[in-house]
């Protein structure tokens, strides 16, 4: 078990410390992500940094044929063009952009690199909080995502250093009737939502349309609303919840056993194999 590396305040919600918070550095697995789960909040973050994981651009090419590209670099550096104007809107120049540039679907097969690579950018940035994606068995790269800011957080507390915060933003699982977008599994962590303006409702609208090339993707998540909690400890080498995970449902090369079988490894290599 990983616990969140800052206990957080009982009397706080996540919604209230984020906006708070000197800074706040969104990890986010994939250009969209933090769009989607915190577009309408960005905007009133003090001093809030991007980090994403991936490029969004797998390997396998059928997202880039799809979306009109013939290389795998090309829809790699269209999707960062995008993040770039859908950050503008809500404030954030390309300085404040960073990327791990993780081929995309394949973050999972890099679990202790990209702990390492993530502890490194909270040295430098010394976020009071990051806010990231929930551990559901959406997305393999989601889930390698919450894996890498959690190991990174224990890594800094095992060095000494200072370890930020972490808070969820929802992002989106397996649900009865197939994705349930923008909502968290069951938790006894409270969550706090953000039930967006019509203004805050059109600037996350014309964020997301930055990202013209998954409009069919990003269409069915909802605009008016977002969902925020602190971290709660997960056990990543446990399934996030019964049943098929909504990944195990896509031809992405990975199931929810590889991926734990992954993530023991990578707690082994970084040391953190007793925290579970």
């Amino acid at each position: 078990m990983l616990n969140p590396p800052i206990a957080w305040p009982n009397d706080t919600d996540a919604l209230t410390a984020l906006c708070a918070a000197r800074r706040v550095v969104i990890v986010a697995a994939h250009p969209d992500d933090d769009v989607i789960g915190a577009g309408a909040l960005l905007p009133g973050l003090a001093n809030p940094f991007v980090l994403y994981v991936t490029d969004g651009a797998p390997a396998n090419m059928t997202d880039a044929r799809r979306a009109g590209f013939a290389a795998r670099m090309d829809y790699a550096r269209a999707r960062r063009r995008e993040a770039e104007a859908a950050l503008a809107i809500a404030g954030l120049g390309p300085e404040r952009i960073l990327s791990l540039d993780i081929v995309d679907q394949d973050a999972s097969n890099h679990l202790a690199e990209l702990s390492r690579r993530v502890a490194d950018t909270f040295t430098h940035l010394l976020p009071d909080i990051v806010l990231t994606h929930p551990y559901e068995g959406g997305h393999p790269d989601h889930d390698s995502t919450a894996f890498a800011v959690h190991a990174a957080g224990a890594l800094l507390q095992i060095s000494g250093a200072k370890a930020p915060a972490i808070a969820e933003m929802a992002s989106y699982h397996r649900g009865e009737n197939g994705i349930a977008a923008c909502v968290f599994l069951p938790s006894r962590v409270e969550e706090a939502v953000k039930h967006l303006s019509l203004d805050e409702q059109d600037r996350k609208r014309r964020m997301r349309d930055c990202h013209a090339s998954q409009a069919m993707t990003l269409a069915p998540f909802p605009m008016d609303v977002e969902r925020f909690r602190a971290a709660p400890a997960y056990d990543f080498t446990a399934p996030p919840h019964a049943g098929m995970l909504l990944y195990e449902m896509y031809d992405w090369g990975m199931d929810g056993a590889r991926w734990r079988t992954l993530a023991r490894s990578a707690l082994r290599s970084l040391g953190l194999e007793s925290g579970c």
